[in-house]
């Protein structure tokens, strides 16, 4: 594995070819400090995101960490798996810090720092908390859309809202607003998600007039306005007028924004192409995704494709390919990636036929026979007290629900964990399916002298064994370090935190300014 000093890091960010930049650090450390192009992808779960994020082994790969050990251990593996192009950022992220160079706090940073951007460089036109709620009031002539997932407008939405998550919009934007004289406003739970679907709508020609809801769910909360929660309103059906509409419309978009469309032919070629990264996304609704699609495609809605990249596409500089047989929803998020600064964007109006998504490659091989023990064989040894069992699920998963007894700790700090807990008899991993446990048996037996063993199928199959999980009792050998947790997610003080998120989207602008490193595109009108 080679050092790669802050400079030339600098010069391989900004030289246009591939690479992913690799922050192996628990997401909550991440979340405090990290580089604006890095993934986050904790050692603790490598194996099973690496190769979905970074497919291609010979993909220029620099990993980062606090200069702490997780660089080795996670060379160690892609060397394991054929990744042979592995470099280290020499000093790591405290180097980088003091340098002067600029760290970046939150996740989703690019995409919510391109959403910042678009408000400045196109002047989209926002609505107060205040002023909708008076409208709606007075009973006025508007239709409000969430643009989010429809399990997050479940959670929260505005009153009146209709779910339109955000690639959807301009597709069925004549169907839910077809008198021009409708106000539409469009928010989301924050505003990166507001401000790219109402600019998507203006983009599109909508000769309505259209609004982002400033601040989304959380202004209308801190304004004082109740949220409504459990509903299920959502777009009709698209119509043919709708249908004529929106591919009118996104043509228009395509030409403005150099949208490429390739053909089946291609994308072989592409697939075939060991030179470079292709990524595959299907940016339909994913119940349209899970009906039928291309084969190897990925489900990834649009909007959310947009709001959360670095969640997606791990390999800067690769191909990417949306999938959509109608064109709208591709040519809209192929948009807003070529502005983001993604160059080779590509559109497939393609139906499929595929039903199953493609297998998530797991780095690695599955642990020997030997060292699995199925559910009723972990029963007997805790019905004997002779058990410890360690959950190495998320932490949010586990304490929602775990195998009763089981204690929580962090696969990378694994060693400290198990300082703190009483071991008994056999020590069983288990985690969300038991694939991360399977990973974690070689380290986990180097650390012990009692017997090691991963439960086969993880909490899922214990669950499906007929066996109950818990909240009670939770036993906590690490900190919870390894989630960031969303506003609405935290324990107490949800106000106080909406408002220190909304004011950093804010200031995103003048620090992604300073970094430099940022390719944000403004094409003419």
């Amino acid at each position: 594995m080679q050092q790669v000093d802050l400079r030339a890091l600098k010069a391989m960010l900004a030289d246009g070819a591939e690479m992913a930049l690799v922050d192996l650090r628990e997401e909550l450390i991440f979340s405090q400090g990290h580089l604006l192009f890095a993934r986050s992808m904790p050692l603790s779960r490598l194996e099973l995101n690496f190769a979905r994020l970074v497919p291609r082994p010979g993909t220029r790969v620099v990993l980062c960490d606090d200069g702490d050990g997780l660089v080795e251990r996670a060379a160690e593996i892609l060397s394991c798996a054929g990744f042979s192009n592995v470099h280290a950022l020499d000093g790591g992220i405290p180097a980088w810090a003091a340098a002067g160079f600029e760290l970046f706090s939150g996740v989703n940073v690019p995409s919510k720092a391109f959403g910042e951007f678009v408000e400045h460089a196109s002047a989209t036109p926002n609505i107060s908390p205040e002023e909708l709620q008076r409208l709606l009031r007075e009973r006025r002539d508007i239709v409000v859309l969430d643009s989010r997932p429809f399990d997050e407008y479940q959670r929260v939405s505005i009153p009146s809202a209709v779910n339109v998550p955000g690639a959807e919009l301009v597709l069925r934007i004549r169907d839910l607003a077809p008198s021009p004289e409708t106000m539409v406003v469009v928010n989301c739970a924050g505003r990166t998600r507001s401000i790219i679907g109402a600019q998507s709508l203006i983009n599109a020609g909508v000769p309505n007039k259209v609004v982002a809801l400033r601040n989304g769910t959380m202004g209308w909360s801190l304004a004082g306005f109740a949220c409504d929660s459990g509903k299920t309103a959502r777009a009709p059906d698209v119509s043919r007028d709708g249908l004529a509409w929106g591919k009118t419309a996104a043509e228009r978009v395509a030409r403005r924004f150099g949208i490429a469309r390739i053909d089946l032919a291609t994308l072989e070629r592409w697939r075939a192409d060991a030179a470079r990264t292709l990524y595959l996304f299907d940016v339909r609704d994913p119940r349209e995704y899970a009906a039928g699609h291309v084969p190897g495609a990925v489900s990834a809605p649009g909007g959310q494709l947009v709001q959360a990249t670095d969640q997606y596409v791990g390999t800067l500089g690769s191909r990417i390919v949306l999938i959509d047989p109608a064109e709208v929803r591709a040519v809209m998020t192929a948009s807003w990636l070529r502005q983001m600064g993604w160059r080779d964007v590509f559109v497939l109006a393609q139906q499929g036929h595929a039903t199953e998504p493609p297998a998530m490659p797991i780095l690695g091989a599955p642990p020997p026979p030997e060292l699995r023990i199925d559910c009723g064989g972990l029963g007997e040894l805790m019905a004997r007290d002779e058990a410890t069992v360690i959950d190495l699920s998320l932490s949010r998963e586990y304490l929602r629900a775990h195998i009763p007894g089981a204690w929580f700790a962090i696969r990378s700090r694994l060693e400290r964990a198990l300082a703190k807990i009483p071991l008994r008899g056999t020590l069983v991993l288990t985690s969300e399916d038991g694939v991360l446990a399977g990973c974690t048996l070689p380290e986990a037996r180097s650390l012990t002298d009692h017997p090691v063993r991963a439960l086969d199928g993880g909490n899922a199959a214990w669950l499906t064994c007929g066996h109950a999980l818990t909240a009670d009792d939770p036993r906590m050998a690490d900190e919870a370090i390894d989630v960031w947790l969303k506003p609405y997610e935290r324990a107490s003080d949800r106000a106080a935190a909406m408002r220190e998120y909304l004011s950093w989207e804010i200031d995103l602008p003048g620090r992604i300014a300073r970094d430099g490193s940022a390719n944000f595109v403004q094409f003419p009108p």
